[in-house]
């Protein structure tokens, strides 16, 4: 599967060999339909690779190129820094539809066969031979390299069924294919090549090399028509890792993918990628779910998260090797807009509007996407925690500073001058909340600055701002705090 759109058209009419041939049409090798397709995009101003964001100015150039030049290349990068979607999105540079003989295990085109089978059919069938078409969507195929990936995965083995049916075992006709010949003229990706054995990583340099395929000592000559792209660690290829020398020096292209340089590109990913609405894709709701299904993300709680996720990922107690995955950031937003839905159903809140009381719950939900460069033995030990939640801390402090530098909260502070205090929690709604500090000074100005619309100013939203400067205040000194389990008081 793809992220390739359905159709968006329905398929050509030609349904016979003889159709196809009164349209003119021709084969055309997959790189120069992608070539020709990202050519036409870049000149139309469009986006080549829809989706990829941070990428703009820096790998999407380098595939362009690598692209362009009809190369087969290889992506290398910590986890988590969008290889595989990068890879997925080629897809949507084939041609939407393609012509395919009806029955082909090899995505034949009509016009030119390339099996046994497929002589055989258009040698007995003339202009009748059936013709079907293939979405781009399904010219795509990818194996997850692992030390037990054999070459009849890959590439095809015997099949033994065949042979006692009376084939010889020189026959092509006696081999079943593997993903790479099931995938011709198509993308085909190799997720974490240097993972594959040796022996299956030569099988696969005579695929790039020759583009045929050699099964148990017997050479089946298939031209195969594809497009090759794999994904690394970088540590792993190398010479001196995991991977054959041979192989590396095939790939036409190595491009380096990299983490969101700025925080702006942090926080576009996580809106693009966090799921934090249950919507149906069709929008339907079920009934009674309608406001628990859509909660409300503050724009400064997406931002505490992408600096908290950036944050992480500079700290010297972090595996620098290893890296911290964009899916620490999607899965933390997602848990924070879960806890916003938990409180509303368990509250009565009419809306839920995430705020900075669910926080807390990234750090235990994220500790096992982090792997730490100075863990203890001690499987009890706490550090882990401890760290994440400074980090977290910290992440608050410089949203507060960012956004709300300048802004005048002495009257909220005033409401402790007296020794109140305000009690809040995961599962306190919004109105006990804000019942606690009566009216509050410059709450438009400060809703204001952290992007709430004035028509979308409901109870929930302020709560949501109020908490979040009596959490800066704390940070900054200003006031004080005391947290015990889910409950949290702010005084002076």
């Amino acid at each position: 599967m793809t992220d390739s759109p359905a159709p968006a058209s329905p398929s050509p009419a030609p349904t016979t060999l003889g159709d196809l041939r009164a349209t003119g049409a021709t084969p055309v090798p997959v790189k120069a339909e992608i070539r020709a397709n990202l050519l036409a995009r870049l000149a139309a101003g469009e986006p080549t690779l829809p989706g990829m964001v941070g990428f703009e100015d820096t790998v999407l150039p380098e595939v362009e190129r690598a692209l362009i030049a009809g190369h087969d290349l290889v992506l290398l990068g910590e986890r988590g820094q969008g290889k595989t979607r990068l890879i997925r999105t080629l897809v949507g540079l084939l041609d939407e539809w393609t012509p395919v003989l009806v029955g082909s295990e090899l995505n034949e085109h009509p016009l030119a066969p390339i099996s046994v089978w497929a002589h055989r059919q258009i040698a007995e069938h003339g202009d009748a031979t059936p013709v079907g078409w293939l979405h781009r969507s399904e010219r795509f195929g990818e194996k997850l390299a692992t030390p037990d990936t054999s070459v009849g995965d890959l590439i095809g083995d015997v099949d033994p069924i065949k042979v006692a049916e009376g084939r010889t075992l020189g026959d092509p006709e006696t081999v079943h294919y593997g993903l790479v010949p099931r995938t011709n003229r198509g993308v085909f990706s190799v997720n974490e090549l240097p993972d594959l054995a040796e022996r299956i990583q030569v099988a696969l340099l005579n695929v790039l090399e020759e583009r045929d395929i050699q099964i148990r000592g017997y050479r089946v000559r298939l031209p195969l028509d594809l497009l090759l792209v794999a994904s690394a660690n970088p540590e792993d290829y190398t010479n001196r890792g995991r991977i054959i020398t041979p192989l590396k020096d095939r790939f036409g292209a190595e491009v380096r993918t990299h983490y969101p340089i700025e925080l702006a590109d942090e926080i576009r990913l996580l809106q693009q990628e966090a799921h934090t609405s249950w919507v149906g894709a069709d929008g339907a709701v079920r009934a009674g779910d309608a406001a628990l299904a859509t909660p409300v993300i503050p724009a400064h709680l997406v931002e505490i998260v992408a600096r908290f996720t950036r944050l992480v990922r500079e700290s010297s107690h972090v595996d620098q090797r290893s890296g911290v995955s964009a899916r620490f950031a999607i899965a933390g937003l997602e848990t924070v807009a879960a806890s916003a839905v938990r409180r509303a159903a368990v509250a009565g809140e009419s809306r839920p509007v995430a705020r900075v009381v669910d926080l807390p719950s990234i750090v235990p939900a994220s500790r096992g996407k982090v792997e730490f460069a100075d863990a203890g033995a001690d499987p009890d030990d706490d550090r882990e925690l401890e760290l994440l939640e400074h980090l977290l801390r910290q992440a608050t402090a410089q949203t507060f500073r960012a956004r709300c530098a300048g802004l005048d909260l002495t009257g909220l502070q005033e409401h402790f001058t007296g020794g109140e205090t305000v009690e809040s929690g995961e599962l306190v709604p919004a109105p006990a909340l804000l019942g606690q500090l009566g009216t509050i000074p410059k709450l438009a100005e400060l809703l204001g600055r952290l992007g709430v619309p004035e028509g979308d100013q409901s109870a929930e939203q302020a709560a949501a701002a109020v908490e979040f400067a009596l959490e800066g205040l704390y940070l900054t000194r200003r006031l004080a705090k005391d947290t015990d389990g889910g409950r949290t008081v702010y005084g002076a």
